[in-house]
């Protein structure tokens, strides 16, 4: 019966070391706006917009400019480009990393109303200043894929390939370029139309780069 308890007692303990966010729940629960945002950050990465729009309202009620950018995020999955653009700008003038890349993504975007790709290049080569942030990887893969994409701007994949590069090289190598290969496979509205061969194209410099899942990907897509 011992043993039994021990191993309930392990397991409950297990299960809650692995709850989501559960390294910033008790701090949030303090009023933490920093672990706030990072609690909802991390809902939002599970899945879970609802609760990750709940933990995302306190911060940004208790200062936290990266949680308005979070927000805006949130709501542009969910097609509220309105509610997105006007978050991410709010973001950006504060000071947001995160702010000024969400703020790009919506000026490339068609469904928030007209695009300005020089405004949203800008602010994203700003964004890549900090190769200390998470900012400055998906600066830079946004960047190459802007330019991988070819509207609004010149297609030039050389310099897409360096973007995509150098945010690999901050994460893990090859990943930037499967992120633009999946992403022309099934497109964005309103940003990217669905292209197989550059699908292909990055999916297979991915696997180049040893990124086995863009190896996966490649030959799957190359089968259908």
């Amino acid at each position: 019966m011992k043993h039994i308890l021990l191993l309930l007692f392990v397991f409950t303990s297990l299960a809650r070391a692995n709850a989501i966010g559960s390294q910033y729940q008790e701090q949030a629960d303090a009023g933490d706006a920093r672990a706030q945002y990072y609690l909802a950050d991390t809902y939002f990465s599970s899945g879970d917009s609802q609760k990750a729009a709940q933990w995302a309202e306190k911060a940004a009620r208790g200062g936290d400019v990266d949680a308005m950018a979070l927000l805006s995020q949130i709501h542009f999955t969910q097609g509220d480009y309105v509610q997105a653009k006007a978050l991410a700008q709010q973001a950006n003038i504060a000071g947001s990393k995160r702010g000024a890349i969400m703020l790009a993504r919506v000026l490339v975007n068609t469904q928030a109303g007209n695009t300005d790709y020089p405004k949203a290049i800008a602010l994203l080569q700003t964004a890549t200043e900090d190769l200390d942030s998470d900012s400055a990887v998906d600066a830079q893969s946004l960047l190459g894929l802007i330019y991988a994409n070819g509207v609004g701007v010149a297609q030039d994949d050389a310099k897409a390939a360096a973007w995509f590069k150098r945010s690999s090289s901050l994460s893990r190598t090859g990943y930037a370029e499967y992120w633009a290969g999946m992403l022309f496979q099934q497109g964005e509205k309103g940003f990217i139309t669905p292209n197989k061969q550059k699908a292909l194209y990055w999916l297979n410099l991915s696997c180049t780069e040893g990124f086995d899942t863009g190896c996966e990907e490649f030959d799957a897509l190359s089968g259908e």
